[in-house]
């Protein structure tokens, strides 16, 4: 890397160990507590990317964005930040931020991403559009690789005009990313509806329903499990969408490109629904948020109750380790039943092990035929991979393209199994301890070691 970074954090450590890591890299960085320093850096020309906190002791990184953009247009800012929710990710988006990185942040993946700001030029900034002080209550909160992701896809679609097909099991909170995708976007001021299949029959159903919309957004709820007449009706409802026409979205539990393939689900609807598909994560794929999610009902409940309650250490690991086939929404009920149940401000263990001793440990997937092999469901992606060519071969190199997206998601799930310890992941794999070492850095798989609670 070449060029200047200016580093702004009131966290010293954090100063310390991006400047190490910048300089090793090949660049200049400047590094300071101070907002205002920054911004005097900046206004005299520094610099060539701007690393910055959000929460600094003399102002906000995120109020700051605007003011960088007028002053040095298409000098890239990196905002990072211990905030979890999808409320900074938003609002570093609409203020124009190159990236996002909720910390503890993954050092190498900030330096590749400081890399990609230094070689390329920020495109011309757009008008900023503050995002309202909305969504403190959505329960979208995850600082894992996966909720991230997510949140930086939604800041990106969620001014666009592509329709989207928001995809996740039962209780994941597909519906809130809708909700979230329209109230932080131009749509805001206009209706949001969510539409059943009931809200479609009859003559006049699909009329109706583009009237209650308007110019907002119109979310087709578990959209799925609609029969083959009512799909035919939203096809040839959006097929007559004008001026003034809603954003559409759609969100289902089921996958539709399976249910395609057998018929049971229209191509033609598919494709009109399916212009971005945001896949919200069960909360078995981002168990390091379960402990984020807790606090935050928690803190919801005082406010609803008036009662402050606390999971003890016991409590809270017992919270983590379970599998909640209802994923947030069983969570969030489970923590509010016991806000009320419990009399002691400290939620033991033991209360959590009665609410939960009736519930069922695991759910079976859906998506897959049931009793389904692994051998047939890869069949199925094989073959519909090599259809999406049009009767045309794919690029050569299958075989190695095909290991590579099956190895890499056995490795980053053994990883998880283990807790990122390496030794035992490859007893686990059947592989030699430097060949693991060779695969995760050749497929660049991040390791994070942990305590794993069973």
């Amino acid at each position: 890397m070449d060029g200047t970074v200016l580093v702004a954090d009131d966290d010293r450590t954090i100063r310390t160990v991006l400047t190490q890591a910048l300089t090793r890299a090949g660049c200049k960085v400047h590094a300071t507590s101070s907002l205002m320093t920054l911004m005097r850096w900046v206004e005299e020309g520094k610099g060539d990317l701007v690393i910055s906190d959000v929460i600094m002791p003399d102002g906000n990184g995120l109020d700051a964005l605007p003011r960088i953009g007028k002053m040095r247009p298409g000098l890239p800012v990196i905002v990072i930040s211990a905030q979890n929710t999808i409320m900074t990710a938003i609002q570093a988006a609409e203020a124009e931020a190159f990236d996002y990185l909720p910390k503890p942040f993954d050092l190498p993946d900030l330096m590749k991403r400081s890399a990609r700001a230094l070689e390329q030029k920020r495109r011309a900034p757009a008008k900023v559009v503050v995002a309202r002080e909305a969504g403190d209550d959505l329960p979208l909160v995850g600082r894992t690789a996966a909720m991230q992701a997510l949140y930086r896809l939604v800041a990106r679609v969620m001014n666009t005009d592509l329709a989207v097909l928001i995809t996740g099991e039962s209780g994941t909170g597909k519906s809130l990313i809708g909700k979230a995708i329209h109230d932080f976007s131009d749509r805001r001021s206009q209706p949001f509806v969510v539409a059943q299949a009931s809200d479609l029959q009859g003559v006049d159903g699909p009329s109706t329903l583009m009237g209650r919309a308007k110019g907002g957004s119109l979310v087709f709820d578990e959209v799925g499990d609609y029969d083959e007449d009512t799909q035919a009706r939203i096809v040839r409802m959006l097929d007559m969408m004008g001026e003034n026409a809603p954003r559409i979205m759609a969100t289902s539990q089921t996958d539709l490109s399976a249910q395609m393939e057998g018929g049971r689900f229209r191509q033609d609807l598919f494709y009109r629904l399916s212009g971005v598909t945001l896949h919200v994560p069960s909360l078995r794929e981002r168990v390091d948020d379960i402990p984020l999610l807790a606090e935050h009902f928690l803190t919801k409940g005082e406010r609803d109750f008036g009662t402050l309650r606390r999971l003890s250490n016991d409590a809270r690991e017992l919270v983590r380790a379970y599998s909640w086939p209802g994923n947030v929404r069983q969570l969030e009920n489970t923590l509010r039943r016991l806000m009320v149940t419990s009399s002691e401000a400290e939620i033991a263990r033991g209360e959590v092990e009665a609410v939960l001793g009736s519930q069922p440990a695991m759910e079976p997937l859906k998506g897959g035929g049931e009793g389904e092999k692994l051998s047939a469901s890869v069949a199925r992606h094989l073959k519909r991979y090599f259809d999406l060519h049009g009767g045309q071969l794919p690029p050569a190199g299958v075989y190695q393209r095909i290991l590579r997206e099956v190895e890499m998601p056995l490795i980053e799930i053994a990883l998880d199994a283990t807790a990122g310890n390496q030794a035992k992941c490859a007893d686990l794999l059947g592989i030699n301890r430097n060949t693991l070492r060779k695969k995760i850095t050749d497929l660049d798989i991040r390791v994070t070691r942990r305590r794993k609670l069973m």
